[in-house]
């Protein structure tokens, strides 16, 4: 065909709570909003990194049972078009495409590809961040964009079609119902600190799925209006199944793979010496978790709060500067510092104050106190981006007390920068490169990138070199000047 391949916009979609998805080539996932459906991936969405880590990548990267049910959800949706479809053909699952599908999953990259199969194959992309949504609703706010499409009849197709839309998008729609993609394959995998249009989200859950032959062509409707498989390819030899073309005995058919589709990863050279680290410095907390005296260093100030807390904020005593018996999640919620979607905050330990104003702020009341306490303040995480050649005395050098050091973030692919160099294992020499021995320690990828939380230590006697990650670091014995580093995961 002369016809070039169309790049769809993205989309955001809020349905319920945060979440978003995206798809610029081919959409064929739909799953509708019922019970039964939202079980489809409801078993993927708790499992945590270690379990994802561990499972072998010769297995499948979706169970059997998710295949048929997914399988089962884009024939009834394609079978019920309006108006009918004459030519609306039969999806079965493909191995390789879900092979595929898995590689690029793994990536964590919030963007299609390999950019060798886009030519080939269509995609489509989904994540949501947090534990409470599966992707079934990013599919059913896909699918839902029906509202806006007007259906091109041939009169009308060329050259707007299959852009007939009444609202801001309606290509996922068409995505969706392209007649002659006729073959799936999708995998999930949880990535941690994905940067998904500029935001950084800790704990993505992220669904590929590869689709074969491509659709979304410039000039051609989504698939021909007419009775229903009054217009199938001969190949089908006449055979239909709940109006779409079907070859095979009814309720036999079993997914074939497609030994066309090119191989993800051409160049892929795993690395043997693979590490990945989930240890964080920051601290989890319940709603009412009171800040104690008993934890103290740099570990003890950095915490995550999580959403809804103003519903059960604990008890709050001061204005400014709190109580130690105070929770630390309401006493951020007071001051400004989170909201009640939760969110990170730096405890400062101010030593004893001799009383504490009451005064309601940001809905939440806090108590007053006339007698001398150990105090803390709250204050907004701080965040750096550095280079891969960054080294910690820029952002955190090591003084005492110690202080809070920036949430970092790194760019993509430092693996590649050579020129800084490494020095130790899980505690480094503060003239490494900050990134590279966060790639060394497994805290983040290099083809993501993320976030990293730094904790200046003091030196050691000696720093042990190894190989993880790619990378190579270096020993070094008895060192006369500088301190050391550790490097934690944000999660």
């Amino acid at each position: 065909s002369s016809c070039k391949r169309s790049l769809l916009f993205p989309s955001w979609v809020r349905v319920a709570s945060l979440f978003l998805c995206l798809t610029q080539t081919v959409l064929a996932v739909v799953l509708n909003n019922s019970t039964q459906l939202e079980s489809i991936l409801d078993k993927y969405k708790d499992k945590d990194e270690e379990w994802w880590r561990a499972r072998s990548r010769g297995r499948r990267a979706i169970s059997e049972g998710d295949m048929h049910l997914i399988l089962n959800l884009h024939n009834k949706l394609r079978g019920e078009v309006h108006p009918p479809a004459s030519n609306m053909e039969y999806m079965v699952w493909d191995y390789e495409l879900e092979r595929s599908a898995e590689h690029w999953a793994h990536t964590c990259r919030w963007e299609h590809g390999p950019s060798h199969m886009l030519t080939q194959i269509g995609q489509n992309l989904g994540a949501h961040w947090g534990r409470d949504r599966p992707p079934t609703f990013h599919v059913q706010a896909w699918y839902d964009e029906v509202r806006h499409y007007s259906y091109p009849y041939s009169q009308e197709c060329n050259p707007h079609c299959p852009f007939r839309c009444s609202g801001p998008v309606c290509t996922h729609y068409t995505q969706l119902v392209w007649a002659t993609s006729n073959r799936i394959g999708c995998a999930i995998n949880v990535c941690y600190n994905m940067n998904v249009w500029g935001m950084i989200w800790a704990k993505a859950v992220y669904l590929v799925c590869n689709y074969s032959p491509p659709g979304n062509w410039w000039g051609h409707a989504p698939y021909k209006y007419g009775a229903p498989c009054s217009a199938c390819p001969a190949s089908y030899a006449g055979g239909c199944r709940d109006n779409l073309c079907y070859k095979g005995r009814f309720g036999t058919e079993e997914p074939e793979p497609r030994a066309q589709t090119p191989d993800p990863s051409p160049n892929e050279n795993l690395d043997r010496n693979r590490m990945v680290s989930t240890e964080q410095m920051c601290q989890q907390v319940e709603c009412e978790t009171k800040l104690r005296d008993q934890c103290k260093g740099t570990t003890c100030n950095r915490y995550e709060c999580p959403p809804g807390c103003l519903d059960s904020p604990g008890k709050v005593v001061g204005t400014g500067y709190y109580d130690m018996q105070s929770s630390v999640c309401a006493a951020a919620l007071h001051s400004g510092v989170i909201d009640n979607d939760g969110g990170w905050l730096d405890v400062t330990r101010l030593g004893r104050k001799q009383q504490f104003t009451k005064s309601y702020k940001n809905g939440i009341q806090s108590l007053g106190k006339n007698r001398s306490a150990n105090s803390f303040k709250v204050e907004t995480v701080p965040v750096k981006a550095v280079l891969c050649d960054t080294t910690v005395a820029t952002f955190c050098p090591f003084k005492k007390p110690v202080r809070h050091c920036p949430r970092l973030y790194c760019p993509r692919n430092c693996l590649r920068d050579s020129r800084a160099r490494v020095i130790g294992t899980n505690y480094f020499s503060d003239k490494s490169s900050i990134c590279r021995a966060a790639i060394h320690a497994g805290v983040i990828q290099t083809e993501s990138g993320g976030y990293l939380d730094v904790m200046p230590v003091d030196k050691r006697r000696q720093y042990i070199g190894s190989h993880q990650n790619g990378i190579t670091s270096d020993s070094l014995l008895n060192p006369t000047a500088g301190k050391a580093f550790r490097v934690f995961a944000v999660i």
